[in-house]
């Protein structure tokens, strides 16, 4: 099954671990990539679910105001799950959340190299504020960030949450879980249908907080986005129960915010064991090559 991802692996740096469709990837270069003129609609919606007290999960969507600066760094979308006793978790998240946020746009470097810096720099917040209160030893979070810019898509990613593309009605997973289950998938001790059920699916290997120095995982070159391009933001509360299948579907079937409802509606009607965060991200064509001024409703909001 992992055949269509051999030249991912090498132009990207990375590996189909879920539901494998074999058709071709987009093989453009992003310099030899045709600019593209799309305005984004986006929308994150997180769910305590059915059984936690507490909500761990975080997410953001961030658009600069300064048109300078959305050309230099684009746009910004981000998905955190936390863990840790006591309060640790949502903490974890929410320090995950700002300071990847802040640094981002502080730090004076190309888009790349300042998302990757970022989450380093949200890794040693964590790490120091554990170490300063007892009550908070031991918190993580898990952080997958997704960036916007001039016609590419970029990503860094920690933990176990997810980013997927949707397109060409097909649905690829742009992320490769630190957990323990996909590190036996990768050396073929176990399916992947046998990784979703396995009892330490949730036992990842990287978090940001868990360690001082910690590795992100980048892709080795921008993507080329395409008009039509939906991407999925999630926490393994929603993938856990919902197949890849009826993501793609529920995505291509309805608007952003519509989309986060039906996916967290379907993971609770399953269990809702866990928080569950979704965050769709759909690059729609502009009319008559002008952009057209999206109203702050609901589809852009960021509810938790």
């Amino acid at each position: 099954m992992f055949s269509f991802w051999k030249g991912i692996q090498s132009r990207f740096g990375m590996k189909k671990i879920s539901t494998a469709h074999h058709q071709d990837f987009p093989s453009e270069s992003p310099e030899n990539a045709p600019q593209v003129s799309y305005d984004v609609v986006a929308s994150f919606l997180s769910d305590v679910g059915c059984h936690r007290a507490i909500n761990e999960d975080n997410g953001r969507y961030i658009k600069p105001n300064d048109p300078e600066m959305l050309a230099k760094k684009g746009m910004l979308f981000l998905v955190a799950d936390g863990m840790g006793g006591h309060s640790g978790g949502e903490v974890a998240s929410r320090l995950a959340i700002e300071v990847v946020s802040r640094f981002y746009y502080e730090k004076n470097a190309d888009a790349q190299s300042a998302l990757e810096n970022a989450i380093l720099e949200a890794n040693s917040a964590i790490y120091l504020e554990a170490a300063r209160d007892p009550n908070l030893l031991g918190m993580g979070t898990t952080c997958t960030a997704l960036v916007l810019q001039n016609g590419s898509a970029i990503s860094a990613h920690i933990g176990d949450s997810r980013l997927y593309l949707i397109r060409d009605g097909e649905i690829y997973l742009m992320t490769e879980d630190h957990s323990a289950v996909m590190q036996m998938v990768r050396r073929g001790v176990l399916s992947v249908s046998q990784a979703r059920q396995h009892p330490e699916k949730n036992v990842i290997l990287r978090a940001l907080g868990s360690h001082p120095i910690v590795e992100v995982a980048t892709w080795t070159h921008p993507l080329p986005v395409r008009v039509g391009d939906k991407f999925l933001l999630c926490s393994d509360g929603l993938y856990d129960l919902v197949e890849d299948g009826e993501m793609k579907t529920a995505i291509i079937e309805n608007s952003p915010y519509s989309a986060c409802e039906v996916l967290i509606d379907l993971a609770k009607s399953r269990g809702g064991y866990d928080n569950i965060t979704v965050g769709v991200v759909s690059l729609m064509a502009r009319e008559n090559g002008e952009s057209r001024e999206v109203k702050p409703t609901r589809e852009t909001e960021v509810l938790q």
